[in-house]
Order: C-alpha cells, then structure tokens, then sequence
C-alpha cells in the first residue's frame, strides 16, 4: 500500500526523502520488522520506540514514523515522517491499511470496572439466538463466531485490533462486541472508532497505578461515549448519572437501566438462588420475564445493559429472553466440580477488585445455608490501595478467609498478603496460605455440609504470573485434583 493512502487524514510532515514503493506491512514492534515495512515509535509504559528505530532499519524498514526529531534523518533510502502523536497516527493507520473495517461491522461497546466480560458474554449469547455471526474481543478471549483466538489483554492494541476486526469482516460476522478497557482509552487503542453502541457498567477502585486518580480514570471511560451512536448507562451508579450528565449535548441516542432508579430498563421483583436468579423487567410500560444463569444482583445490571443494547439492534424480545438464560460466562460465578457428590459448593470468580469481590460475597452469604469460605489475594505490580480494603470486604462478609498469592509477578507474595491483612482486624478466622493451590486444598478439607467455597481472582485464567515464569495454573483442574486425592483416602 502507498504511503499516501496509509497516512489518509494524518497531520504528519516529511523529514527526509520521500519513499517511492509500497508498504509491505506496518509495525510498531522492531522485533516483527521486515523488508519494506513503515516503523511507529511508539512510547510506551517502559520502553520508548523511538529507540528501536536503528533495529527497524536493520530489519528492513523503509519508513519510520516518529514524534523526536532528534533522530539524525540522513540515512539513505529511509524515509522519516513526523506527527504530533504516534500512537493516534498508529491507531489512523492501521484502520487505512485494513480499509476501516470497523465501518462495515455493528460494533458495540463496553466500558466500567466490572461486569465488561459477562456482559459481552450475554450481549453475543443474544445475537446468536437472533441468527447473527458474532465477534467477541474481551478479557477471557477473542472469538469469530464460534473461533477462539487467544486474549493477551482486555483490549489489543489498535494495530492487532484492525487486523482482528478486519478478519471478522472477512468472515462474514454481523457485530462484533468489544471490552473497552480504561487503558485502550488512555492509549489510543481505539481512536477514531465510531461504535454502533456502547455501554456503561460501574465505576470502583482499580488501575489508579496506571490513572493515578479516579478523575483521569472516569475521563478515559468517558471518551468511550463521545464516540458512539447510542449509548446505555447505569444510573444506580453515581458515576453512571455522571456519564448521563456529562454526555447530555451530544447527539446520540441515551438509555438507562437500573433496579433503584428510575430508567427505561428497570428490573424488580428479583428471586435469587445460588446458581441462578429471575426477575421481571419493565420496559415501555410493558412487563417481561427474564432469567440469567448466574446469581447476584450485580448480574442482574449487566443483563439489562445487553437488553438495552439487544433491544437497540432490532432484536426480539423472545429471542432476548432465551439467549439470556443460555448465555455462560467461564469464571463469572461458575460453580466447577458439578460432577461430584459433594455436600458442599464450589465457585470460581474472577473478581479481583474491592467492589467485584465484595458483590460476590454479599450475593454468596445470602444464598449460604453453612459457612462462607473465600479465597483469595490480590496482583502484583497493580494498585496497592485496594488490598487492605480487600482484606476487609473479606474478614466482613466471609465465615472463613484464606488469603494467598494472585500473580505475584515481580513482588515478594508475602509482602502482597502483609498489605491486604492490614484490613483484617480479627485474625482469628483468617488462614494465610501463600502457596494458592494449598490455600484451596485447605478451603476445600475443612468444608462441610451446606457450605460455600469462593475461589476469587482468577476465575476464567489458567495461569499464574511469577516473578520468573509464568505457569499453567487451572483452578478448575486443580479442584480436581484436590477433590479426586481426598475421596481416594475415604
């Protein structure tokens, strides 16, 4: 492709030579370089591209665009190319190369703290009980229909998400929904998309090692809104009511759902049990019955979102209802070993903030005939102001809590576990086990009859990040394990 026709409507001006031939690819990575390919140096988190630019043109580029002029152009046959911003050049490009395919799909997206995955899950449950061929990027993996392709974040960046979308059309899929993570709105991942729809969950502590405050987060979660034709917002959420505020003069069409508030989605008359919950909802002054697969209240305002949404795309209700009630989200309240004659329950979450962990205790206690017994720790290198508070929901809302390690990555997991237990007070019913697959073998020994295990943090992973390696860590497996070994020595 000629340069021309990739900097389509990039402000960028020619520091040197003008090179003549076709782009054979773009990069951003000097590592994946080849012969002929235009080069973005990108600064990152840790690393700034700008410094790879000799390894680019080793490697074969031929253009390189960059934001420091103190790069030394005067190197023959490379041409060198300057814009104000490469990240946003980068994210304008890469839709240029894979000619926009985000124009030729329903792309439909959401953003908040929690709830963006089992949303998406419900969200494409729907679609595909309408007959629609859906895509799926978001945190557990990345789907073309029934495909999965590996995840390694929320949100990729904009160069593999135009790929990734462009696939999609190629395929033939009619919408694609897209975790919108707070940090591919800071990073231009998804600059100049236009979404079809969008969807604002909630918004608790978490990132603010990245965001630093919770007014920069809120700010990267509102830009999502100012690029999209509709848009449905929860307003039990004090941020939600922000978002409707703050998005009032924009021209986009606004819903709003709710289970307190008033809202054009609204849920009552909830009937919870431990592996599903009902509720009607009212919509245009019309009452429908609607059932969800997974327990929580917190559920509950993820599926109205993916009505609202649904309902937006022309979707019957009927077809709404049943792809609800069929939609299974991995690690989202799962309850594993349903295979065993156990006298007590076990359940995976992925919730690793203090708002998800404490919306699945509090939904969990409530449904407990016996104990409540969780598990868990939190991350290495990400915000260390939630884990105390964590230790706290914990102590609070659990009869027994063991806590142990959650992807440590470069931090002492002893040093992680010493910060959350400073919001435990009472320590008399709190075990620490650093080893993780010990702390659930304990969890799961000392259960009896009508209790409920909660293993939260890590739900839908099968990993464990350390600081030298990262391993193959399924916890459904493991429960396995456990529970094979303790019914052998009956």
């Amino acid at each position: 492709m000629e340069i021309k026709n990739i900097l389509k409507e990039i402000k960028f001006t020619f520091v040197s030579e003008v090179f003549e031939g076709d782009i054979r690819k773009i990069e951003y990575n000097s590592k994946k370089v080849t012969t002929d390919d235009m080069f973005f140096c990108i600064k990152g988190l840790k690393v700034d591209g700008h410094l790879y630019i000799d390894e680019a043109i080793k490697k074969g580029a031929k253009v390189i665009v960059l934001e420091n002029t103190d790069f030394d152009p005067k190197v023959k046959g490379i041409t060198v190319i300057k814009v104000a911003d490469t990240r946003k050049a980068l994210a304008k490009a890469a839709a240029n190369y894979y000619n926009n395919p985000s124009k030729k799909i329903n792309l439909i997206g959401i953003t908040g703290t929690n709830g963006k995955t089992t949303t998406s899950y419900m969200i494409k449950s729907i679609l595909e009980e309408a007959g629609y061929k859906v895509g799926l990027i978001g945190t557990i993996a990345n789907f073309i229909g029934k495909t999965p392709i590996p995840s390694e974040r929320t949100t990729p960046e904009s160069l593999e998400l135009q790929c990734l979308l462009s696939e999609m059309v190629k395929e033939g899929t009619d919408y694609c929904v897209m975790e919108v993570s707070s940090h591919s709105l800071a990073l231009d991942r998804v600059y100049g998309i236009k979404f079809k729809s969008s969807m604002f969950t909630n918004l608790t502590q978490d990132h603010l090692d990245f965001h630093k405050t919770f007014e920069n987060y809120y700010n990267c979660k509102l830009k999502l809104f100012k690029n999209s034709e509709y848009a449905t917002i929860n307003v039990d959420d004090s941020y939600g009511k922000r978002v409707l505020s703050d998005i009032k003069k924009e021209n986009i069409i606004k819903n709003t759902y709710s289970i307190i508030a008033e809202s054009d989605f609204k849920a009552y008359n909830i009937k919870s049990y431990l592996k599903e919950i009902s509720f009607n909802m009212d919509f245009q002054n019309t009452e429908y019955d609607m059932k969800i697969s997974i327990p929580g209240n917190y559920n509950i305002y993820n599926a109205l979102g993916a009505i609202s949404i649904c309902v937006k795309s022309g979707i019957d209700m009927k077809c709404i209802q049943k792809g609800l009630e069929r939609s299974i989200v991995p690690g989202r309240c799962e309850t594993v070993a349903k295979d065993k004659d156990l006298e007590f329950d076990i359940i995976l979450d992925y919730a690793h903030t203090p708002d998800g962990l404490e919306n699945v205790l509090s939904t969990l206690k409530d449904l407990t005939k016996g104990r409540l017994i969780s598990v868990y720790g939190c991350g290495g290198d990400r915000d260390k102001g939630k884990r105390s508070i964590m230790g706290s929901i914990g102590e609070r809302l659990s009869d027994i809590t063991i806590i142990t390690s959650d992807n440590p990555r470069s931090e002492d997991p002893i040093n992680i576990i010493q910060d959350i237990m400073l919001g435990i007070k009472d320590k008399e019913n709190c075990i620490v086990i650093e080893d993780r697959k010990k702390a659930i073998e304990k969890a799961i020994y000392i259960a009896k009859k009508d209790d409920v295990i909660l293993i939260a943090g890590k739900g839908h992973e099968t990993y464990q990040v350390l600081k030298e390696k990262t391993i193959h860590f399924d916890e459904r497996e493991i429960v396995e394990e456990i529970l094979n070994n303790k019914f052998s020595r009956k």
